[in-house]
């Protein structure tokens, strides 16, 4: 069953097409993850889902509603942790989460419950006394997703959840993460640029790339279409090697970059030296080659042709005020 759906969903800002005519669904109780660099369209499909953001073009429906036309029913079935921090931190966790609950309406008995609910699920209940202002970035981000779990959603969006957090404390994050998808049955729309994070995460990624949706699968059919094992060299003719190399039954899939070839192959340490092998017969020089089994870093080089942080993007919020400014 599907829980979000979109159809030619598009957002343009003036010249800027930040979101490029995408159409994807979103199973009911996965985590989805939405992957790419910064400036990709990732913040901008989330605000759109979340009825912050008008489309410029197409439809979406986020637990059988309509994001234009039925936008408070939109609002009452979601949860959503943003980049940017957005707790009182002159309140206690406890005092966030009651105030939150409030809004939405939940009885004073629910509250209580829910509350206390909720900080067990992220490990805070030490802490709900606490000044949120004393809180570590890692407590912070743990209590906004409490704070987005606190009435019930049937989707809980998860914009960049581990930005600027140090490795431990990401890990700890995508276990928080897995677990109240498990506990809660919740619906995790997640949106990172890290490619680790969504392989551990993921039950299904969409590649999005300068606002366009390039590839979705699971991980593991994502790196499976790469190859079993990625072959990676540098040489002194990419061109006629590839081409030489493309007559193989055992390639399965060859990719130029600006100075180096990867291929995709299947028991990569046995056809190294059939390569060299080839090259020589070729006369082309190897200059480097190594072997090693497929990451997502791999699936996006191979779909987009560069790395994930190659010439990574400001926030595209950045870019279009500056656009704003030129104009004036």
């Amino acid at each position: 069953m599907d829980i979000i759906t979109t159809k030619n969903l598009t957002k343009k800002f003036n010249d800027l097409i930040a979101v490029d005519d995408i159409s994807f669904t979103v199973k009911k109780g996965e985590i989805f993850g939405f992957l790419g660099p910064n400036g990709a369209g990732k913040t901008t499909t989330i605000k759109m889902l979340t009825t912050l953001l008008n489309p410029t073009h197409g439809s979406a429906e986020v637990s059988d509603f309509d994001i234009i036309k039925e936008r408070d029913k939109v609002r009452k079935n979601i949860g959503v942790v943003f980049q940017e921090p957005a707790l009182d931190t002159e309140l206690t966790g406890e005092e966030n989460l009651d105030f939150h609950a409030r809004m939405y309406g939940i009885s004073r008995d629910k509250r209580k419950s829910r509350i206390d609910d909720v900080l067990h699920l992220v490990d805070l209940e030490d802490k709900k006394d606490v000044l949120v202002k004393t809180y570590s970035g890692g407590m912070k981000r743990r209590l906004e997703i409490a704070r987005g779990l606190m009435h019930y959603p049937t989707v809980l969006f998860l914009d960049e959840p581990t930005l600027g957090l140090d490795a431990q404390t990401r890990r700890a994050i995508w276990d928080y993460i897995k677990k109240m998808n498990k506990g809660e049955g919740t619906t995790i729309f997640l949106t990172t640029h890290y490619m680790d994070e969504a392989d551990y995460l993921c039950d299904r990624v969409g590649i999005i790339d300068q606002g366009k949706i390039l590839v979705i699968d699971s991980t593991t059919d994502l790196k499976n279409n790469v190859g079993n094992d990625v072959i990676t060299l540098s040489c002194s003719d990419t061109d006629g090697l590839i081409k030489r190399l493309q007559e193989e039954p055992w390639i399965k899939n060859t990719k130029k970059h600006d100075s180096f070839v990867t291929l995709g192959v299947k028991k990569g340490e046995e056809k190294i030296p059939v390569i060299i092998e080839i090259a020589q017969g070729l006369q082309i020089k190897i200059k480097s080659i190594s072997v090693r089994k497929p990451t997502l870093d791999d699936v996006f080089l191979y779909y987009t042709g560069r790395t994930i942080r190659d010439q990574e993007p400001e926030n595209p919020m950045k870019e279009i005020a500056r656009m704003h400014h030129r104009r004036g």
